[in-house]
């Protein structure tokens, strides 16, 4: 699936992609800046999650809880320097959990990855649109 969408149509992009059944395991990957991080807020809202999001740059993973009971674990790796660090908070354990996990910078724990993911590519047009492809 190839989408096309601005910022103000960011709902909708989230509902286009939940409604492709993607794996729940789903890496990010874009340019610092794209929108890898406001994407993923807005698709934890459509799952249902009421709370606050934010980015767990620092804390590696952020938990959240969606109206039905679901959870939806969000981690960013990016400041993360080897894949012992990641095996070390116990990723496996959230990885093969079932539950939603969306991941920022995933290259960085590459050999850890479950086969069965689905990937969202986002780039910045000149237009200031994004553009995404789901895989």
């Amino acid at each position: 699936m190839n989408i096309i969408f601005s910022l103000d149509q960011i709902k909708e992009a989230a509902t286009q992609i939940l409604a492709q059944h993607p794996k729940k395991i789903i890496l990010f990957n874009g340019e610092m800046g794209v929108g890898k991080t406001t994407l993923i807020k807005q698709l934890c809202k459509t799952l249902g999650v009421e709370d606050a999001t934010s980015s767990p740059t620092f804390s590696l993973v952020n938990e959240y809880y969606t109206s039905d009971g679901q959870i939806v674990y969000h981690f960013d790796f990016y400041r993360l320097n080897k894949e012992t660090e990641a095996l070390d908070m116990g990723v496996d354990d959230y990885l093969y959990s079932g539950n939603w996990c969306f991941i920022e910078w995933s290259e960085k724990i590459a050999n850890l990855l479950p086969e069965e993911t689905s990937t969202i590519n986002i780039k910045l047009l000149a237009n200031g649109k994004r553009e995404l492809e789901l895989v």
